[in-house]
């Protein structure tokens, strides 16, 4: 049974006993702020495990693409994977553990044939009846494991559906195991985990554990895991080896064209195997995530863009050290990847170049990211090397100071670390980017020297001794360890792999504080756990607007801008709560009792009535209110009722049902129970509409231009503009963004009509309807058409309010195109009022250029290019009088002026000259003079010190750096400036100091060539 033939497979058997085939959810989970990815075939079915949704049936399954973040780490060895396929079979509310064991056991037994006597269960500790039940279906006892929490419990997340769990597992023989008594709860190679039911009945809110609405199953079997079972079940394999998922079809063929390209043969060698195996499993993983047609991730630096990255940049580095390929190769392996899986997953084929043109992009990236960081290192390393020199020398200096034992040697030892704090001071990076670095470094071995100073009057001299050796043994470590600090600063700011930095460091002698390193990124994690809290309080707060009302919002508002309604529940600003949280008579009777906590929600507090001016919270039964989604900003408006009246600000979605208004009482009072009117500013809502249904015609457009690998990413729908993001790998010619906009401009004209209508979410994709990234869809769907008539120019899954006609747009301007990220471009626009007034702002600003040319509007271009080439030729007459001027004959040759500084020939000058361009050339000819030397040239420019520095190239490589001397110079003079090894310039603000900053020229070159020796 090939892969394919096992995904239907069990579709088909639980089709057959009632379920309803549901395809897979996109690898990012919609509307679910609490996970990152979708991790398990479960994640799309939670809001009917937990009663906030209808399922479209009681029974459902799936195949479905999973992606977890936690075993990035250990991808390499033979089981841990990344993104794999989950097969699932899941009941809401149906049928429970005597349905489920069963058919599980049949489904191994029967369907896929698996040897009984191979297979092993383990059951929570407590779960008599899951232990009854596996008994009864012919287990025998000793097979049968109970184990605790840690192994039989399964959690959705930190917060959500929770339940115990029994496993089955496959054992591949005791030639594998640990022992004599070896079981599946013991980490080795014997047994593996093929299938787990989760008897999901309970929610998790964080800390407490309360019963769902109704008993569940989510039962989960990874197709790799079961795939690699049936290969060592054919009579074709050796028993004697176990199969990993990288020996099955799945793997197969990317394994086999890593191996073309590097030239190295899986299996020779656990090392170059664990390369391969990398490689191949992240391949697969980037394909997906970039290939995926509703929600694709593409690299970046945020959240799960940096995922991607992570990925992409970790298989390129094995690739390159390990397999030793050379050239760009990812894209090569995405494309077998797309190859061998695209049966199965047509979207594949369809994004194929857009997958592979994303990856060759971030490679490149990711190689130009290599060779910059083995450059710092190159840089940085030797300056280290410097401070080891220095420890080496004052380490001596302690040793023998710890053999003296005297009062003086408190003395004598501030004696000695006074001076090594200065010289380690003096010692800065070449390049100005390396110097946080050298920072670190420095610091390293500046604070143990400080500490011990700080404390020095207090230690009794007899101590000194023992403490002298313990500092000088600390500063050693310390300068011939690359911290974990400067390791973790290179991979999160320069995107530099530990891995390299370990084996350049080992190079050059180093060793790597790789504990230090793995604490800074638990501090990351912490950070990034810290910054993501508030999906934790998101949840509760939907927990409690869920609370509020059994009944959902009903949604009225594309039909009617005004509707008579009910409030049904209120908050309002805790400020304001104090005083308007008293019952009346004649309002809604009290409602229990609460805790405090029970009725917030961030600055908010559950009330029965509020006065103005509270800013507040509604909840109406009926609403034209539309709620901020698919990009389109919420309704505004105001909602009237008989002693009062509300602003209506904004309108958002909350606890998947109900739908809150959020604004201010304007005047009077509002409370629970009152019969109001909700009316939507139509005006808001017109303009709303207009961009709305502009981004549909934009996203068609650019599929008809640019191709159909273009795909919704994001998008803002607000009444004064319009931000729609696509993925494409290239900017826009001038050509192609004139084109999209005709294009929109032309169905704009034709007035085509705007057509809704709702269909089942399998009947939309197969008509082809797009579905748009973070939206989350039902078993019934929305589907908004532009021309429902051949050929239909746009069909999209849209919950948004629309235009009836295209021509009520006006007209839709392009104002802008961007890049938002790697694969990702935005444009914006206007239509409509915004698309006016931008016109009529444009007029103005040509007519304020006209009047400012005093050239007619037809001649304003002519004029331009005339003033352009008037300044241009101006230009050129400057420079060619500044090189004159630095050519000319002076009073005596400059050249002649040099001092000779450790056998050094240094010029340190002041020139006339009457731009920093004049300077320049003036050391353009000081440097042809001057075959081997130092040139130091300053002016007086616009009243302000200027600088040229100038050292020949045989002096750089003794040491000498033309943007660290001028950085002493430039500094005497109150400025600075940097540059190259060979030239720098700078500049200041006391001219008169001038004479004295040439002064220490000398000098900076004798010390600096002291610190090179040393």
């Amino acid at each position: 049974m090939d892969a394919n033939q096992l995904r239907e497979s069990f579709l088909r058997f639980f089709e057959e006993r009632g379920h309803r085939r549901m395809p897979s959810a996109p690898l990012v989970p919609p509307g679910d702020p609490t996970l990152l990815f979708t991790s398990a075939g479960m994640v799309q079915f939670k809001p009917y495990f937990v009663g906030q949704a209808k399922p479209p049936h009681q029974r459902l399954t799936s195949v479905q693409k999973c992606f977890r973040t936690s075993d990035i780490d250990s991808v390499g060895d033979s089981s841990h994977l990344t993104f794999f396929e989950m097969l699932g079979n899941f009941s809401v509310g149906d049928y429970f553990k005597a349905e489920a064991i069963p058919w599980a056991w049949e489904f191994e037994t029967k369907v896929l044939g698996l040897d009984p006597q191979r297979l092993w269960v383990a059951v929570y500790l407590d779960d008599d009846e899951a232990f009854d039940l596996w008994r009864k279906v012919g287990l025998p006892e000793e097979r049968i494991r109970r184990y605790g929490e840690e192994h039989n419990y399964w959690f959705s997340g930190e917060i959500g559906p929770c339940g115990p769990c029994s496993e089955i597992y496959y054992d591949f023989g005791e030639q594998f195991g640990c022992g004599p008594a070896c079981e599946p709860s013991h980490d080795c190679e014997r047994f593996l985990e093929i299938w787990n039911l989760v008897f999901m009945s309970f929610y998790c809110d964080g800390e407490k554990r309360t019963p769902l609405p109704s008993n569940n199953i989510d039962t989960g079997a990874g197709l790799e895991r079961v795939a690699s079972v049936l290969l060592f079940e054919s009579e074709a394999w050796d028993k004697s080896r176990k199969p990993s998922v990288y020996d099955t079809e799945l793997f197969a063929p990317i394994i086999r064209r890593i191996a073309e390209l590097s030239g190295k043969r899986y299996g020779d060698d656990e090392k170059t195997d664990r390369a391969m195996r990398i490689v191949a499993e992240h391949a697969r993983a980037v394909t997906f995530l970039i290939g995926d047609e509703r929600t694709p991730v593409m690299p970046s630096n945020e959240e799960r863009g940096y995922v991607v990255r992570r990925l992409i940049r970790r298989a390129v580095y094995f690739g390159r050290q390990e397999l030793n390929i050379r050239d760009r190769f990812f894209a090569d392996i995405s494309d077998e990847v797309v190859l061998a899986m695209s049966d199965a997953h047509f979207e594949l084929n369809r994004r194929h170049h857009f997958i592979t043109e994303s990856i060759d992009q971030d490679e490149e990236r990711f190689r130009h990211t290599l060779e910059t960081g083995r450059v710092i290192l190159e840089e940085v390393l030797p300056a280290r090397r410097r401070f080891a020199s220095a420890v080496r020398t004052l380490r001596n200096k302690l040793l023998h100071l710890a053999e003296t034992l005297k009062p003086s040697i408190v003395d004598q030892t501030t004696d000695i670390l006074n001076p090594f704090l200065g010289e380690l001071r003096k010692l800065s990076p070449t390049q100005p980017h390396n110097l946080q670095l050298i920072q670190v470094a420095r610091n390293a071995l500046v604070h143990p020297v400080t500490e011990f100073l700080g404390s020095a009057r207090q230690i009794p001299w007899q101590d000194y001794p023992a403490l002298i050796l313990a500092l000088a043994k600390e500063l050693e470590t310390a300068s011939e360890t690359v911290s974990g600090q400067e390791a973790f600063l290179l991979h999160d700011t320069f995107g530099f792999p530990m891995e390299l930095t370990r084996e350049i460091a080992a190079e050059h002698g180093f060793a790597v504080d790789e504990t230090g390193f793995e604490a800074e990124m638990e501090r990351q994690r912490e950070r990034a756990r810290a910054a993501s809290s508030g999906t934790t309080e998101a949840v509760a707060a939907d927990a409690l607007y869920a609370s509020l009302t059994p009944e959902a919002t009903v949604f009225s508002g594309y039909e009617s801008l005004e509707t008579r309604t009910k409030v049904v529940a209120l908050l309002a600003s805790r400020s304001a709560s104090t005083s308007s949280a008293r019952t009346d008579e004649g309002h809604a009777p009290a409602q229990p009792r609460r805790s405090r906590a029970d009725t917030q929600v961030g600055p908010y507090e559950v009330v029965q009535n509020a006065d103005a001016p509270a800013e507040v919270e509604v909840i109406l039964a009926e609403t034209p209110f539309y709620p901020e989604g698919g990009g389109q900003v919420g309704d505004r408006g105001e909602i009237t009722g008989p002693n009062g009246r509300i602003e209506v600000l904004d309108t958002q979605r909350v606890a998947e049902r109900l739908i809150v208004h959020r604004g201010r009482v304007a005047e009077g009072r509002i409370a629970v129970g009152d019969a109001v009117t909700a009316r939507v500013d139509p005006q808001h809502r017109a303009d709303t509409m207009r961009n709305h249904t502009a981004t549909h015609l934009l996203h068609a457009a650019l599929r008809q231009v640019l191709g159909t690998h273009v795909r919704q990413a994001g998008s803002l729908v607000a009444p004064e503009r319009l931000r729609f993001d696509f993925t494409h790998t290239e900017p826009l010619t001038g050509e192609q963004l004139a084109e999209v906009e005709r294009l929109v401009n032309a169905k704009v004209r034709d007035n085509l009509p705007v057509h809704t209508r709702t269909a089942t979410f399998d009947q939309a994709m197969s008509e082809g309807v797009l579905a748009f990234f973070g939206d989350k869809y039902g078993e019934e769907v929305r589907v908004v058409e532009v021309n429902t008539v051949a050929p239909r120019f746009s069909a999209e899954l849209c919950g948004g309010t629309h235009c009836q006609r295209t021509g009520d747009i006006g007209a839709v301007i392009v104002t802008g195109e961007s890049s938002i990220g790697a694969g990702m471009r935005r444009i914006e626009a206007l239509t409509g009022r915004g698309a006016e007034a931008h016109v009529r702002d444009q007029e103005d600003a040509f007519d304020g250029i006209s009047r400012r040319l005093g050239a007619q509007r037809s001649a304003v271009l002519a004029k331009i290019e005339a003033l352009l080439a008037d300044q241009d030729a101006l230009r050129k007459r400057v420079e060619k009088l500044e090189r004159s001027l630095a050519t000319a004959p002076t009073s005596g040759n400059l050249t002649d002026k040099t001092v000779n500084v450790d056998g050094v020939a240094v010029l340190a000058a002041q020139v006339d000259a009457p731009s920093v361009d004049a300077l320049r050339y003036r050391g353009d000819a000081v440097r042809k003079e001057l075959a081997s030397g130092v040139a130091v040239l300053a002016a007086v420019v616009d009243e302000r010190p200027q600088f040229i520095t100038l050292v020949s190239r045989d002096l750089v490589k003794r040491g000498l750096h033309a943007g660290e001397i001028l950085k002493r110079v430039a500094s005497v003079v109150g400025g600075g400036g940097g540059g190259r090894p060979e030239m720098a310039q700078g500049g200041g603000k006391d001219s008169s100091k001038i004479g004295e900053a040439l002064a220490i020229v000398p000098e900076a070159v004798r010390e600096m060539l002291a610190a090179a020796k040393s």
